[in-house]
């Protein structure tokens, strides 16, 4: 149906065929390099436990001539080996044989010590925000630069988003006969109608998992993250810190005396750690020699508390902390990627006693789906099939973008961008005003860029006839 200009000639619907193309042009131009990036970072990531399993078998299998130490000597060793820090926390070793992992603390960087249990000595010694897993998240959604890496990522994704949905009118089939091209690739066929079949169709299939995974990513990212967390606590239901990275900004720490009390937020953090990775780098046990003012805890606690985890089949990694300063209560808790599975309890240093347990049934409706939407973003919450479908997505979304690049540069004419002709005039509708309005809403950092490009088109394009020439936007001849 058209509608008849001024002239009495029909003018067509917009946004037409055309400008939704341009819409997804562009937004993939932009995105295609990040979400191969994040495609293979993050296929990297989801194998964390395996990796660093085998990363750490050379120290869970270890022949002991005697005992092995308690775990208390186990931290004062660690502690002798990087002079001048202080305890932070203990990871029980996996096996019954295993090194004991210390992690202390001196100035605001963090160290990971394994300790011999025979013997008592380090056999590693590594700064703990950089071992290799831990770079490689920090690789997949800060880019190494921080909040400005994480908002990078964060604008990518929204425009993914853009990308994704305009791909999915662009697919919609339009008088075409069979599913052909539709549902499956006509792999027999040569040239651009392959490549566009190859593109349309694996993106079709992958269209929703990809979009789970760039919506599902967000509550990580520092500005998004942030507004899902004010968001979160206009209820006093759902107030207080979420248990998942924002960003870089350093969040308050879990509730660690579970009967009620919260400790202060912590000064230390490296980007991208939890609100309990952060609580685990307050100094809380230094050696002899550091100033009066440095709280001290009694270590000879670990030997009660490290067999209590066992008993209590905490799912491993289990971290071991002590208390800030101003509480009691040490605590235990389970950092598994599966976060619904995770438990933490807190423990009374004199009895040994369990004083609070927290788990994930006792979490608030927010925290519930959000921890069940990282899991699932990581790969841990339904096992090996979770790994699968996502390495499989990331394998279709590298096909896609590889397609798209190939079809792009094929046409692409010489000495111009080649991006596809405008169509019809712009003219919003109640029905695509509302729509643009909701979508800034929701994703703000998205609102924002898409106000700096109608202002980059409006303004100052009309005085680039250069820029104009090369982008496509020479206004057609009479």
């Amino acid at each position: 149906m058209r509608a008849s200009g001024a002239e009495g000639k029909p003018r067509a619907r917009w946004p037409d065929y055309a400008a939704i193309w341009r819409w997804h042009f562009y937004a993939g131009l932009f995105c295609i390099p990040f979400i191969c990036w994040l495609a293979i970072t993050g296929s990297i990531y989801i194998f964390r436990p395996d990796i660093e399993a085998w990363l750490d078998r050379p120290y869970e299998s270890l022949h002991l001539a005697g005992l092995a130490a308690a775990p208390s000597a186990e931290a004062r060793a660690a502690i002798a080996a990087i002079p001048g820090s202080a305890f932070t926390l203990y990871q029980p070793p996996a096996t019954p044989t295993g090194a004991g992992q210390v992690v202390v603390t001196k100035g605001a960087i963090p160290y990971r010590v394994y300790i011999n249990p025979g013997t008592l000595k380090p056999m590693k010694v590594q700064r703990n925000d950089r071992r290799p897993m831990d770079i490689v998240a920090h690789l997949h959604g800060q880019l190494l630069l921080g909040n400005r890496g994480s908002m990078i990522v964060e604008l990518a994704a929204c425009w993914a988003i853009v990308m994704i949905l305009t791909g999915l009118y662009l697919w919609w089939p339009r008088g075409q006969r069979g599913l052909g091209g539709v549902l499956y690739p006509r792999l027999r066929r040569r040239g651009r109608l392959f490549w566009r079949d190859l593109h349309g169709v694996t993106g079709f299939w992958v269209s929703l998992i990809a979009l789970f995974l760039l919506l599902s990513g967000l509550p990580w990212s520092s500005n998004w993250g942030n507004y899902l967390s004010w968001t979160r606590n206009l209820w006093s239901v759902t107030a207080g810190a979420p248990d998942w990275p924002v960003g870089t900004t350093n969040q308050p720490a879990a509730k660690r005396n579970l009967g009620g009390k919260t400790p202060a937020p912590p000064q230390g953090g490296m980007p991208g750690m939890t609100t309990a990775e952060m609580a685990a780098m307050v100094q809380v046990a230094a050696p002899d020699g550091l100033p009066d003012d440095q709280p001290r805890v009694d270590l000879h606690v670990l030997d009660t508390v490290v067999p209590l985890a066992s008993r209590l089949h905490v799912p491993q990694p289990v971290w071991i902390t002590p208390p800030p300063a101003g509480f009691r209560d040490w605590t235990i808790a389970s950092q598994i990627q599966d976060r619904p599975l995770r438990v933490t309890y807190t423990i009374d240093p004199a009895t040994g006693a369990v004083t609070g347990e927290r788990t994930f049934a006792q979490e608030n409706i927010v925290d519930k789906v959000v921890n069940v939407v990282i899991a699932t973003h990581e790969g841990h919450l339904f096992g090996r099939l979770n790994q699968a479908v996502l390495v499989l997505t990331a394998i279709s979304l590298l096909t896609v973008s590889i397609s798209a690049v190939v079809m792009w540069w094929r046409r692409r004419p010489s000495g111009m961008l080649g991006a596809p002709a405008p169509g019809a005039r712009p003219r919003f509708s109640l029905w695509l005003t509302a729509s643009i309005i909701l979508l800034a809403v929701l994703l703000p950092l998205f609102g924002v860029s898409l106000i700096i490009v109608l202002i980059l088109d409006r303004v100052v394009l009309p005085r680039l006839p250069a820029w104009r020439l090369w982008l496509g936007r020479q206004p057609r001849k009479a």
